[in-house]
């Protein structure tokens, strides 16, 4: 999956998972914004293949834990303009 499929897909998986923020993931163009979509996406494909192979249950909470920490640095840096500003 190219970098721009991969942002895309991600952006397009935060507005299902963030309901409430649709409409403000859906319309970002930061380029902060747009790393944290990439890596979103790039956590969940990584999550969703430990979990097919059902190999070790600590790493699938590993990846869940990071998925989830995404999505709140998403709420962050939509939310909060300053934010991405002091995580680069």
């Amino acid at each position: 999956m190219t970098r721009s499929n991969r942002r895309e897909a991600g952006r397009r998986r935060l507005a299902m998972r963030l309901p409430q923020m649709r409409k403000l993931i859906m319309e970002a163009r930061d380029p902060w914004q747009l790393e944290l979509f990439e890596a979103y996406q790039m956590a969940v494909e990584a999550r969703d293949a430990v979990r097919r192979r059902r190999f070790n249950p600590n790493l699938v909470r590993e990846y869940e834990e990071t998925c989830s920490d995404i999505e709140q640095h998403v709420i962050r840096a939509i939310q909060e303009p300053s934010f991405a500003q002091r995580t680069r």
